[in-house]
């Protein structure tokens, strides 16, 4: 099975070593989508008091507690440990509308892609690692989990639900399903989790706005939104196409009814539209495409340029 158009298991589990150059946190390189941007409040991990001791050299000078040295009468610090509970959460779009691709892959497989290096890299970083994967028949939720085997069920239920899409008929473009999986995301986290929102966004609307508005308010959330060429522009005529949603079908001629001006107009006014929402709730936007596979995007947008090679070992 051509892992671009079905992800399977296998595929997923080997780019654990992809998930290297770029990161969702708040140490953003300049050249990253996240760095400096006000939508973003991509926090980290907290700092935990851990004790008060005398200063030593090399000790931050922020970290002086003055108080505690005019009692002592000797110079004190405060001691921090990073927190390493920070849980992340995926919202996985594997709906039927999501079954399509024109160039390299399917938006399957590059949301399956997206899903997978993002629980690699949290799993490195020493997160806890859940999910909340939809399709057109429901959602099922995964527990954050720091472990191997906990990422290794989450692929797995990706893997086994998109190998059912390439049986599955096309259904009709429905907000239910990722609304459904906003409510149970909604449900799941607490505080100071990262929820990364994985899915094409065709769906998304004023509601789904609203539970994400409502849960950037305590989390840091950000959206990969997958789309294909042939949804921001047809070829050029005389290139012909059929579509269906599941209930029509339709000849897609871009010489005809000016349908070769409009599907680039409504793509921009789409993306427009979500850049907006996002603004509105703080939420970032991450646009990839089917034309390559997901690792080198994110790298692209997330990580900083790529250092220079040097000879020798």
């Amino acid at each position: 099975m051509d892992a671009r158009i079905v992800p399977t298991l296998e595929s997923l589990i080997r780019l654990q070593h992809e998930a290297r150059g770029f990161s969702f946190l708040h140490s953003q390189p300049v050249t990253s989508l996240l760095a400096g941007r006000r939508a973003s409040r991509i926090r980290g991990r907290g700092l935990a008091f851990e004790e008060i001791r005398a200063y030593r050299p090399g000790d931050d000078v922020r970290m002086i507690d003055w108080r505690a040295s005019a009692r002592t009468g000797r110079t004190q610090t405060r001691v921090f440990t990073e927190e390493r509970d920070r849980p992340t959460l995926l919202v996985v779009n594997l709906t039927s509308a999501t079954f399509f691709g024109t160039r390299h892959a399917t938006k399957t497989a590059v949301i399956a892609q997206s899903a997978a290096l993002a629980a690699w890299r949290g799993l490195q970083a020493g997160d806890r690692i859940g999910a909340v994967l939809f399709g057109d028949d429901g959602h099922e939720e995964h527990r954050p989990h720091r472990s191997r085997d906990g990422v290794m069920r989450i692929l797995g239920a990706i893997a086994r639900r998109a190998a059912a899409l390439a049986a599955a008929p096309p259904r009709p473009l429905s907000p239910d399903p990722l609304n459904a999986a906003l409510r149970a995301a909604q449900a799941m986290v607490g505080h100071d989790w990262l929820i990364l929102l994985v899915s094409d966004l065709q769906a998304a609307h004023a509601q789904s706005e609203a539970m994400l508005g409502m849960m950037t308010r305590h989390n840091d959330v950000v959206a990969i939104a997958v789309s294909d060429p042939l949804e921001r522009a047809l070829p050029a005529a005389p290139w012909r196409g059929v579509a269906t949603d599941g209930r029509r079908v339709g000849v897609l001629d871009p010489g005809q009814g000016g349908l070769g001006a409009k599907v680039p107009e409504q793509h921009e006014r789409r993306v427009t539209d979500l850049k907006r929402a996002g603004l509105r709730v703080q939420l970032p936007l991450l646009p990839i495409g089917t034309e390559e596979q997901a690792a080198p995007q994110l790298r692209r947008m997330l990580g900083a340029a790529a250092a220079p090679r040097r000879n020798g070992p």
